[in-house]
């Protein structure tokens, strides 16, 4: 019971934090451009990571790593946090910030589809449905509920949203195939990532000293999106009786994240992402859980 009790508690606090995080973008955002915030928030997030392993007592596990698991993080570490954030936040300067964080969570739907020819799984009639359900929500945030008009709001943004959207399902699919610790894998991918970000900066010579509130935002993204939280996620799901008692609490994050957005970057909540929203967690709900439970002995 009281380990139980342990893991609410680190999920309610990670659930918190990563509910905040698109406030912490979209705020950053006017201080840095897109391609800055990545770095700092990498090299950050690459320095925390490090020092959870030594925390842990894991530096020895990097030591074994092979050639083989140093090009698996070099995938992986391009996937994210490279690739990811780059094009996320690039959303997130073209989008209000409700509408970035709605759509970027289409992921476990596109999850779904990108299994069917990357792990050649089959899908039935209710994975269907959920994913018509789920883009129906995106369709309705894309048009912000004017259906009459039909007219996407920022067509690059969305795409951009959903795009990111399907580089982290990707991720995802690629990195349960790698058994290594998880903490140690993470840091690996990190550093690669932060190789490619900073050859990226290096390249379209961006890489400039950034203001102090602009380095704080980059700190908190990169501490709290990308670092430690993620350590504290995987306590959470080891200290829980089943996993589903603390994964579902997740599915709380994006509407908790509409209350921050209006709270501290000032948007108004529009009801056509609400409504949206409902649908595309809707939809990963049907996914995830059967429609009706099968009698006994069935």
């Amino acid at each position: 019971m009281q380990n139980q009790r342990k893991a609410y508690t680190y999920a309610a606090f990670v659930v918190l934090t990563w509910s905040t995080v698109a406030s912490a973008f979209k705020l950053s955002l006017r201080y840095l451009d897109h391609t800055q915030l990545l770095f700092f928030a990498t090299t950050i997030s690459t320095i925390t990571l490090f020092a959870m392993l030594m925390i842990q007592k894991k530096i020895n596990v990097l030591r074994t790593c092979t050639l083989r698991d140093c090009f698996n993080s070099l995938l992986l570490g391009f996937l994210n946090p490279f690739l990811y954030y780059l094009v996320l936040l690039k959303a997130y300067t073209l989008l209000p910030a409700q509408q970035a964080v709605a759509l970027n969570y289409t992921w476990a739907i596109q999850l779904v589809l990108l299994s069917i020819p990357l792990l050649r799984q089959r899908i039935g009639t209710k994975s269907i449905l959920a994913i018509i359900v789920s883009y129906l929500g995106v369709l309705i945030i894309a048009v912000r509920g004017n259906f009459a008009g039909f007219q996407v709001f920022n067509l690059t943004g969305v795409l951009l949203a959903l795009g990111s959207a399907t580089i982290w399902a990707l991720f995802w699919i690629y990195n349960i195939k790698d058994r290594r610790d998880e903490v140690a894998k993470l840091f690996m991918n990190f550093v690669f990532g932060f190789v490619f970000t900073l050859t990226y900066m290096i390249f379209t010579g961006r890489l400039a000293l950034p203001t102090l509130s602009g380095l704080l935002g980059a700190a908190y993204v990169g501490v709290f999106e990308m670092g430690i939280t993620f350590v504290l996620w995987l306590k959470a799901l080891r200290l829980s009786r089943t996993t589903a008692q603390v994964s579902n609490l997740i599915y709380l994050t994006p509407f908790f994240a509409l209350v921050f957005i209006n709270v501290f970057v000032g948007e108004s909540i529009l009801v056509s992402t609400v409504v949206g929203l409902v649908f595309i967690v809707g939809g990963i709900l049907l996914q995830k859980y059967p429609l009706w439970k099968q009698p006994a002995g069935t």
